[in-house]
Formats: structure tokens, C-alpha cells, sequence
């Protein structure tokens, strides 16, 4: 008996599907300038979806960038950390291109940073500002980044130069395991330490920056936000770094316990009398105190290491690129 053989189609080879992009712009009172930057981010992200979050603006932001075509956002407490933690829980994407809405950044740089955030499978770029013109950046400014980034060189290593760049391309793993505690502009260094402390795989590319056009105003102080920053800094290494933070608080009581106790040993070896109790008393609360801080340190570095731990699974939990 004669058999033959069936035959079935081959199936077609399935089209990898292409990673959905969203641009999200954290805004306030930018009506000057939101309509322009979001032609532009749709010029070199045709398929990309834009997203504004206005952030409880005075001026028409709103009302300018859903007529250009962006989906609006609405958050009410104030400060571009909210701003961006709205962002980050309600919309949905593979890759996130985050910018500011005052037409600083460079849109047409975005294409060459997904695709280096594809190809190297990245968590994060990070933008770092190359200043194009006079008045892109004001000289405090400038001074100020430079100290903070210092800062958070020494406790979670040197691997971004301009920390406070808000020209970010993320991926959704990063995005959906931050936690984004922070309320204004020091979210920023809240999403490098993020990226530095759990060691993901991140790099930084120099990226042009201009001034604002005319009519449009920073809502940047230099000295109020960066002490904001100067202080989620302090509090980043004392959560992340607890034994460094701590430490340096005993080892900085411990010598201090040791110049008040030194003349008063001195004294008692010469003359077999201690005629300064109260500093005698002080000193050795100094020294308790001391030794309680690197106590501390060490049962807190313990529960931050679990917490980082927690963090990694919850990065590794979300789907990847």
C-alpha cells in the first residue's frame, strides 16, 4: 500500500513587535514653550505616544499640549517629583523618553539613545547636558550640580557626570520598580542613586542643551533646591548607607569624647584627682553615644541590604525589553 507523506505549510515567521516608546513631560506653567517641544519629540518619535503631566499649571500648558497632540495629565500637589511618580504609574510603555516641557533638550537625540538603550539592553541613559550657546546653564547651577554629583560620588561611585539631567530614556523594568519618593526637582538624584545602588546597567551620553527661548522662565533656585537636594542626598545615604552614615556619626562623637577625656586622664595621672567631673561625664556620654551610632549602623545596614534585595526582585519581576 502506497503511503504518502502530509505536508503542512510552514508557519510564517512571527514579526518581532516593536517596542512602544512614550515621551513623558513633567510640566508646569510651560504654555511658551510645551507646544514646540512636543513637535519636535513627534518629529523624531513618529510612533512614539507623548504624555504631559501638568502639574497643576496657571497658564494654558494644558490646554497648548493637547492641542498638539499630547495625552494630558493632570497631578495637583506641586513639584516635579509628583509630577513624574504620576507619570511613571499611569503610563505604559516598553521604553519611557523623559524630558523636560521648557525646550532645553534635544529631542532629535532620542532615536540614537533607544536604540543604544535596545542594542545594550540597557536600564537607563542618562542625558548628560553639553551646553549649546550662552545662557543654557547659569554658572551657580552649574557649580552646585558639580558639588552634589561630587557627594553622591563617594557613597554610591562615580558613574554619571551630570546627575541632575532631566533627559532620561528608561526602560519599563526601571520605571516600574522605582519608587519615586521624592516631591520636587531632586527626583533626579533619587533616580541615579536608584540606578547606582542596585547596580543596573546604565550609561551616560553627552546630549546638547540650550537656553530657554525667550518668555520663558526657570522655576529652578538655586539655593532652595539644591539644600532640597543636599538633604535627600543625606537622607539617601543614611537609608542606603547606613553603616557610612552612622560610622562617620560615631567616629565624629568618638573624637570628640576623646578631646574632652584626654586632658582630664592627664590630669588625674599627674595629681591622682579628677577635679572636672562634668566634663569627665560628658565625655564618657559621648563615647556611649558613639558606640550606640556604629550599633545602629550595623543592625540598619543588615535591613538595607534585604531592602535592596527586595528592589532587585521587584526590577527582575517586570518584563523585559
Amino acid at each position: 500500500m502506497n503511503r504518502q507523506l502530509l505536508s503542512f505549510p510552514s508557519q510564517p515567521e512571527a514579526t518581532p513587535r516593536q517596542p512602544r516608546v512614550a515621551v513623558i513631560l513633567p510640566c508646569y506653567n510651560e504654555a511658551v514653550t510645551i507646544g514646540h517641544v512636543i513637535r519636535r519629540f513627534r518629529d523624531a518619535l513618529p510612533d512614539a505616544d507623548i504624555y504631559v503631566c501638568d502639574n497643576n499649571s496657571s497658564d494654558d500648558t494644558a490646554r497648548v499640549a493637547r492641542e498638539a497632540g499630547a495625552e494630558v495629565l493632570f497631578e495637583s500637589y506641586r513639584g516635579k517629583g509628583n509630577a513624574v511618580r504620576r507619570l511613571f504609574s499611569d503610563v505604559d510603555a516598553d521604553i519611557y523618553v523623559m524630558a523636560d516641557g521648557d525646550g532645553t533638550y534635544d529631542a532629535k537625540a532620542a532615536p540614537a539613545l533607544i536604540e543604544m538603550l535596545q542594542n545594550r539592553r540597557l536600564a537607563m541613559i542618562n542625558g548628560a547636558r553639553n551646553y549649546e550657546g550662552e545662557g543654557a546653564f547659569r554658572s551657580g547651577h552649574k557649580f552646585g550640580n558639580r558639588l552634589l554629583t561630587g557627594l553622591v560620588h563617594l557613597s554610591f561611585g562615580n558613574r554619571f557626570q551630570d546627575m541632575l539631567s532631566g533627559y532620561r530614556v528608561m526602560s519599563r523594568r526601571f520605571v516600574k520598580s522605582f519608587p519615586a519618593l521624592s516631591d520636587g526637582f531632586e527626583i533626579e538624584t533619587e533616580l541615579t542613586v536608584h540606578a547606582l545602588h542596585l547596580r543596573l546597567p546604565c550609561m551616560e551620553v553627552e546630549t546638547p542643551y540650550f537656553a530657554r527661548p525667550e518668555g520663558s522662565t526657570s522655576k529652578l533656585n538655586t539655593f532652595r533646591d539644591g539644600f532640597r537636594i543636599l538633604r535627600v542626598i543625606a537622607r539617601l545615604v543614611r537609608d542606603e548607607k547606613p553603616l557610612e552614615f552612622f560610622g562617620a556619626v560615631g567616629a565624629i562623637l568618638a573624637l570628640l569624647a576623646t578631646g574632652l577625656i584626654v586632658p582630664v586622664l592627664l590630669t588625674y595621672i599627674e595629681t591622682g584627682l579628677v577635679p572636672r567631673f562634668p566634663t569627665l561625664i560628658g565625655a564618657v556620654a559621648l563615647g556611649i553615644v558613639a558606640a550606640l551610632s556604629v550599633t545602629a549602623g550595623l543592625i540598619l545596614d543588615t535591613l538595607s541590604r534585604v531592602r535592596v534585595e527586595q528592589r532587585r526582585l521587584a526590577y527582575l519581576a517586570c518584563p523585559g525589553n
